[in-house]
């Protein structure tokens, strides 16, 4: 049964936030005192936590599925609903979290390091929130958003000062027991250890980690044996000791080929960008096992052609604890270097400087696509598809309250601007999204009036007639009626009328002198 796991791939849900609610606060003699729905609660986070008490990713190998807690609805009388819990995830120092695709979101190498893995959804407004002088009493709330819902990996990066470098068997989880109280498993076979083990190793006022880690073979950067299991627990380290078998009894090994073919699988293994190759640490060379006569000789035999290639050898026994005090000292002073080194590094690091957005950034994106059944628009950006998540498209008064979000945005300017008529299909956010067949809003006419710069003729026109036009209009109508009754007398006196016939034509005009 495994103890020991160092790569998982988590299912993450982050709470939903919760809806606003629509209310209308019901008082004595006040049946409509005005909007009182409560907001939803924000959906919990996952936050994962570097935690020193945890050494292995164990836990989440078994229950890789983990969800917070979603936020709470709102109600009336002003009642906002719970925020949902955050759930946070202890993880071993040196956690390095990644996207299923492999970009490397962050790196967990220090104790009490935070990062939001996946962000709880934002509660949705209620009625009484979106009041304004406008809207007093809206008919619609706005829905909670849902919390990212998605895969991320956890691979642990062992934290350790001196990496243990060897071939299987030469005797590297005997030098941690020897050196620390740790207790590694020791067998007479190789490949015991399949797990990292950490020895705390104290040396004077210096104190120092080595890991206890699978054995290398010829080939491992390319993934044979353990190799790759070893070599990304190796990273991390500050220097390395070769551990160098001066007793084998396989045939074709000494530790002059052992080490040439070691040095070709730490320059074959590619380190991350930013980090100091294998071959460029410091290096010191451990003689193991010279407790043995044969072992004493060949140790004897190249010391001199290793010390000639520059490296520090010590000649060690971890049956009789030979030389291991000299050695432990000599690398506590390799990682006090190296720990001033790294600290003057960071002390001379440039500051970060955080810029603000630019002003003139569109908060979206427009692009066209399509193909053979036709053109459409899909609209791009944080705000879009967020305002899109919040609407109930049931309630018209939501979808209205979204068109003027949208329109205030910009998103129907950039729409003429691509090219967009009226009836083409617009998606907003990625995949399917949400389809509108586009109609423009026509918010005013003022680019249809052609009237002087800094004038507006719906604001100076008037209906109103002056005192002369009404006269002139008056005379217009008495000298009307007086050749109307010009006409009718001519008619009379030439013998057009007969008798009974309707002669009251005067009635026709009496009243109107004034």
């Amino acid at each position: 049964m495994a103890t020991f796991v160092d790569n998982v791939t988590l299912h993450l849900r982050a709470g939903h936030g919760g809806n606003g609610c629509v209310s209308v606060r019901r008082e004595k003699f006040k049946p409509l005192a005005g909007p009182d729905g409560g907001n939803g609660g924000h959906g919990g986070d996952i936050v994962l936590v570097a935690d020193p008490q945890v050494t292995t990713l164990l836990g989440y190998h078994r229950r890789p599925h983990r969800a917070s807690d979603n936020g709470g609805f709102g109600m009336g009388d002003m009642r906002h609903g719970a925020r949902g819990e955050d759930l946070e995830l202890p993880v071993p120092v040196g956690t390095v979290v990644k996207a299923p695709d492999g970009e490397q979101l962050i790196d967990l190498d220090q104790p009490g390091m935070r990062f939001v893995a996946a962000a709880g959804g934002v509660g949705g407004l209620g009625n009484a929130s979106l009041a304004s002088v406008k809207r007093k009493a809206p008919g619609f709330a706005l829905l909670g958003t849902p919390g990212w819902e998605g895969d991320v990996e956890l691979e642990l990066k062992t934290m350790a000062d001196v990496a243990l470098v060897g071939y299987p068997s030469a005797g590297k989880s005997s030098l941690v027991a020897a050196l620390s109280a740790a207790k590694p498993k020791i067998a007479d076979y190789p490949f015991t250890t399949l797990t990292p083990n950490l020895g705390v190793v104290q040396a004077g006022d210096s104190r120092f980690t080595i890991p206890d880690v699978p054995g290398l073979i010829e080939g491992a950067s390319e993934g044979k044996g353990l190799g790759l299991e070893f070599l990304r627990h190796v990273e991390r380290c500050s220097a390395l000791l070769h551990v160098l078998d001066c007793a084998t009894l396989e045939p074709g090994r000494d530790p002059i080929s052992d080490l040439d073919v070691i040095l070709g699988e730490l320059a074959a293994y590619p380190v991350p960008e930013g980090q100091i190759p294998l071959l460029e640490r410091p290096q010191l060379v451990a003689l193991n096992k010279v407790d043995v006569p044969d072992g004493k000789e060949l140790a004897d035999f190249v010391r001199g052609e290793l010390e000639g290639r520059g490296y520090r050898v010590f000649e060690i026994s971890t049956v009789s604890h030979e030389g291991l005090r000299p050695l432990s000292f000599a690398l506590a002073e390799v990682v006090d270097a190296e720990r001033a080194r790294l600290a003057a590094a960071v002390e001379a690091s440039p500051r970060i400087v955080m810029r603000p957005r630019a002003v003139d950034a569109k908060p979206f994106t427009i692009r066209v696509e399509g193909g053979s059944d036709g053109t459409y628009y899909r609209i791009l950006g944080v705000k879009p598809e967020t305002w899109v998540a919040q609407t109930d498209f049931k309630n018209d008064e939501a979808v209205g309250f979204l068109a003027d979000r949208l329109a205030k945005l910009g998103v129907e300017d950039g729409l003429f601007e691509a090219g967009a008529v009226a009836g083409d299909t617009v998606v907003i956010g990625p995949g399917d999204g949400v389809v509108f067949d586009w109609e423009p809003t026509l918010t005013s006419t003022a680019e249809l009036i052609t009237a002087p710069r800094g004038t507006d003729e719906r604001i100076n026109q008037s209906n109103r007639a002056t005192r002369r036009e009404r006269r002139e209009q008056y005379y217009d109508r008495m000298d009307g009626k007086a050749a109307a009754r010009a006409e009718l007398e001519a008619e009379r006196a030439a013998g057009l009328w007969t008798e009974g016939a309707d002669t009251d034509y005067d009635d026709d005009f009496e009243g109107d002198e004034d």
